[in-house]
């Protein structure tokens, strides 16, 4: 027989926490790309290809955490607001490469300085910001590799 636990309040969960600060996190991210006209999503692959340029559309999806249906058309606004280049493969015309603009490129060093400062409003120090970030990627480690799907009810638990 399964110990039944604990109901667990809202402010208690840690998926609601989770949940709670992506959604702050967001908004403050749209404040903070505002004067750049980035959304996060679009302010997330330019850090992908910032730290390596040129990827595939799959690596760049594998990368930032986006299926080809969300980034595809992501990647076309991306491009028609001269962010980024979108080439198909010469030895493989599935495929299409993504680099980096002259404008992303001419860019980064002020989206960096911007969202930096923002961060500082953060209040946390460079200690307490890596160890929740570890933190936060151990958790989405340990969700990642639970499978929920096999855990049985008896009915005992309700």
């Amino acid at each position: 027989m399964a110990t039944p636990t604990k109901n667990i309040l809202l402010d208690e969960q840690l998926c609601f926490a989770l949940y709670t600060a992506s959604k702050r996190f967001n908004h403050f991210y749209a404040e903070a790309l505002a004067p750049f006209k980035l959304t996060y999503p679009q302010y997330i692959t330019l850090l992908a290809l910032w730290e390596n340029s040129p990827m595939t559309v799959r690596e760049l999806g594998s990368h930032v955490n986006l299926d080809s249906g969300t980034l595809t058309p992501l990647l076309k606004r991306m491009q028609t607001q001269g962010w980024v280049e979108r080439k198909r493969d010469e030895n493989d015309e599935r495929q299409v490469n993504i680099s980096l603009s002259q404008k992303a490129i001419d860019t980064k060093p002020e989206i960096f300085t911007h969202v930096n400062t923002c961060m500082e409003l953060l209040g946390m120090d460079e200690k307490t910001y890596n160890e929740t970030r570890d933190t936060v990627n151990f958790a989405a480690d340990r969700i990642k590799k639970a499978d929920p799907s096999t855990v049985k009810f008896t009915g005992d638990e309700l």
